[in-house]
Parts: C-alpha cells; structure tokens; sequence
C-alpha cells in the first residue's frame, strides 16, 4: 500500500509543476511574478 501512496504523491507532485510551469509561461502572470518577487527584495532592503 506505501507504493501506492508514493506513486500518487510523486503524481500530483508532477501535475503541480505542470500546472506551475504553464502559469508562469503566460506573459502576465510573469509580469505579477516579477512585480511581486521586486516587492518582497523592496521590503527586504528597507528593514
């Protein structure tokens, strides 16, 4: 039964980074990605 479990995980594993890689191909979601990733360095940087 622990196959199981260990296959269905690595299974939805490689659905997320599917999913993830097809989101971040899109031009706008790139956009908010870079703009969110320049806000958390800007919040770094002012503490």
């Amino acid at each position: 039964m622990g196959f199981v479990k260990t296959l269905v995980k690595g299974a939805v594993v490689a659905k997320l980074v599917q999913v993830a890689q097809r989101e971040l191909s899109k031009p706008e979601n790139q956009r908010k990605a870079k703009e969110m990733f320049q806000k958390v360095q800007q919040r770094r940087n002012a503490h």
